[in-house]
């Protein structure tokens, strides 16, 4: 039986820096604060929105401003998202290679749990998911392992049949606490250097190379 691949959206499966950037920019700007070049936004992204928030606003803030940015982002996004967000090359050639290979796929993202489920049905209209997930109230985000395991239960997988593939520190770490592997991705938010100090054992460069990277990871897991 293949492993149920449990794949995170932002830097993973889609391009979205410009359009988190210029919604955040936007929030910002209508609170009379710094905005930030999209350089910059790369290193804020992956821990959701309120850090997200808060890493942009700097310290100290007031938490009430911090919270009105948040809602001044969400609305923004939720009207603008598709701006600026797109498939990286190759990824959705490479979902529907391994859908065919019987690779059941996930998504779990760190993104509110509407726009995970708008962004994926709209971007990915030709491939079936068994689970998306996005942030919840109430359920931890990554690198908690809640929402990787209730993908799991959900499935009918076991952990150890179960490979996280991420562009981030907090996918590897995400799986580690999950009790599944991992297959890190090098061509989103977090750079190779970073993903190695992690722990990254399977790196990949193109999405081609996921079939691959699965079998490889399969292969020589002690879990």
């Amino acid at each position: 039986m293949k492993p149920l691949l449990i794949l995170d959206l932002d830097g993973t499966l889609v391009d979205s820096l410009k359009g988190i950037a210029a919604s955040l920019n936007h929030s910002l700007a209508e609170h009379n604060q710094a905005t930030h070049l999209p350089f910059a936004v790369r290193n804020f992204v992956g821990d959701g929105v309120v850090m997200l928030v808060k890493r942009a606003l700097g310290e100290p803030h007031e938490p009430t401003l911090a919270a009105s940015v948040i809602d001044s982002f969400k609305a923004h996004y939720d009207a603008n998202w598709q701006n600026g967000t797109h498939p990286y090359e190759g990824i959705t050639e490479a979902l529907e290679a391994l859908s065919e290979a019987g690779y059941p796929l996930a998504v779990l993202s760190n993104k509110p749990h509407a726009f995970t489920v708008a962004m994926t049905a709209r971007l990915f209209p030709t491939i079936k998911f068994a689970a998306v997930l996005g942030q919840r109230d109430g359920i931890p985000h990554k690198p908690e392992p809640q929402g990787a395991l209730e993908i799991a239960n959900m499935t009918n997988h076991a952990p150890k049949d179960c490979i996280v593939i991420g562009d981030s520190t907090m996918d590897l770490e995400t799986a580690r606490r999950a009790g599944m592997r991992a297959v890190a991705v090098t061509w989103g938010y977090h750079d190779r250097k970073r993903l190695i100090e992690a722990g990254a054992t399977h790196m990949i460069d193109h999405p081609q190379e996921l079939d691959a990277a699965c079998i490889t990871s399969r292969l020589d897991s002690k879990i």
